[in-house]
């Protein structure tokens, strides 16, 4: 039986629970981790490329918790929000010399995915350090970008999977809720976006999305075996306008309630957000309508 609970849209049942509790009961040995990979296994959660949704899964048994559904190991750290302890990324230092210029005399531009490789803590330490929003880890499929010239790191890209419901989004591919729960992996998030602070160059911004929107696809099925369809992101309206996304041509989708999406109040508790998204082909509301 369905129970009134959800988390990442995996919504939890009197059966889940059951297992939950026998596996608690049988291994009291067993650590919050060594549990999530084992129901990870069970339940074949899995990404496209075959690796275990651990960390969500890890995120689902605390929401459980926190309701009350089930009681779990003690943590091995003091805190049961692992996140709590998570460092901040080091900080690395770039040669700050300003670029100025035409684009024209940015070329050629190298682009590398540095996700799972040495550059990855150089990224990490930029996006903390110059993005308002700061380094948060992802959790689930994401790829992380950076843009060189002449050796020289100017721009940090990253995407991640999409969020499971923006209405405006929703309204413009059309699909239905089941469809929507089938393909959302289909979408990327660009969650950040960073042109280092003193690059000074007309147009860069709108000609690297452009690149890398040529980029993103192929990169993304080689890692997650799955294509993506649509690429989406969010702009807060209190500090941009959008400029360089509605000159890539990315479309203007609308805009968020401002409610997170676990409020319960019906009222914004935060900025509002424009959604400008890109199709990655022309039938691509056919593909996120059937899979």
């Amino acid at each position: 039986m369905d129970l009134d609970l959800k988390y990442r849209g995996r919504v939890a049942t009197s059966e889940d629970i059951a297992l939950i509790k026998r596996l608690i009961e049988e291994n009291p040995a067993m650590s919050r981790r060594a549990l999530s990979q084992k129901l990870c296994q069970v339940w074949n959660w899995t990404q496209a490329n075959g690796q275990l949704r651990d960390m969500v899964c890890r995120g689902f048994l605390l929401h459980l918790e926190r309701a009350g559904y089930i009681t779990l190991p003690a943590p091995r750290i003091t805190s049961c929000d692992f996140t709590l302890h998570r460092k901040k990324p080091p900080l690395v230092e770039v040669d700050q010399t300003p670029i100025h210029g035409p684009l024209s005399h940015m070329q050629p531009l190298q682009f590398k995915q540095v996700r799972r490789t040495p550059q990855e803590q150089l990224f990490n330490s930029l996006i903390h350090q110059y993005h308002y929003l700061g380094y948060t880890q992802p959790v689930g499929e994401h790829l992380k970008y950076m843009a060189f010239f002449d050796q020289r790191p100017i721009a940090c890209f990253a995407f991640s999977s999409a969020p499971r419901h923006i209405k405006c989004r929703d309204d413009f591919i059309g699909w239905s809720p089941e469809s929507r729960k089938r393909n959302l992996h289909l979408i990327a998030y660009n969650t950040r976006f960073l042109i280092l602070p003193w690059i000074h160059v007309d147009c860069l911004a709108s000609h690297l999305l452009s690149c890398m929107l040529r980029i993103l696809p192929k990169d993304w099925h080689m890692v997650y075996h799955h294509p993506v369809h649509f690429v989406e992101t969010f702009v807060d309206t209190e500090r941009f306008l959008g400029t360089c996304y509605r000159a890539a041509n990315w479309i203007y989708l609308g805009v968020t309630t401002g409610r997170g999406k676990n409020d319960q109040t019906m009222k914004p508790n935060r900025s509002i957000k424009a959604v400008w998204g890109y199709p990655l082909c022309n039938d691509f509301r056919q593909l996120l309508h059937h899979g």
